[in-house]
């Protein structure tokens, strides 16, 4: 009976260890959260053009109208930050908005639009961002990748564009406000 055994403890032994071994498993973990970053750009409000000499007019009194009419559009939007250029118009325009929402005023180069320090500093972000006639639209398009606004009528002052990223997606829509 001990003969026995062995044959059988041979086929076993030689059976496990015929065995495939099986290909390792590679999981790869990957961040798939989405992030959706929001940009509201207007144009300063009504400014001073008593004198033509003045590069940088304050808003006059439908200019601060005007400013204030912002803040109540914004008033539901959970800003995270307001950006402005540093003319007097731009400051005054964005203001209100800050103040009711708590928030500093900060500057940004009208030169370098949506530059890599901006896109990083506002991603995930709901963001204001107050410009002029010329800058608004290029700021906006800058942000979308592609030329699809042009400047602003110098007696336009309503125009209020919407941009939205959601991961690669871009949306743009253009609303006037009076």
């Amino acid at each position: 009976m001990r003969y026995l055994y062995l044959p059988i403890l041979l086929f076993v032994i030689s059976f496990t260890s015929c065995k495939e071994e099986a290909a390792p498993v590679v999981v790869e973990i990957t961040n798939t959260e989405v992030t959706t970053t929001t940009y509201y750009l207007i144009r300063h409000a009504e400014k001073d053009r008593s004198d033509p000499e003045n590069r940088n007019p304050s808003l006059i009194e439908a200019g601060q109208a005007r400013a204030n009419r912002w803040s109540e559009v914004f008033k539901d939007i959970p800003l995270d930050m307001v950006y402005s250029t540093d003319y007097a118009r731009t400051q005054e325009t964005a203001t209100p908005t800050a103040t009711q929402k708590g928030l500093e005023i900060q500057s940004y180069n009208p030169r370098t639009l949506f530059d890599e320090n901006f896109q990083k500093a506002t991603e995930g972000k709901t963001v204001l961002v107050v410009g002029h006639s010329n800058t608004t639209p290029s700021f906006t398009n800058a942000i979308l990748g592609e030329e699809r606004f042009a400047q602003i009528d110098d007696s336009n002052n309503g125009n209020l564009y919407i941009v939205t990223i959601t991961g690669d997606e871009k949306s743009a829509q253009v609303l006037h406000i009076n």
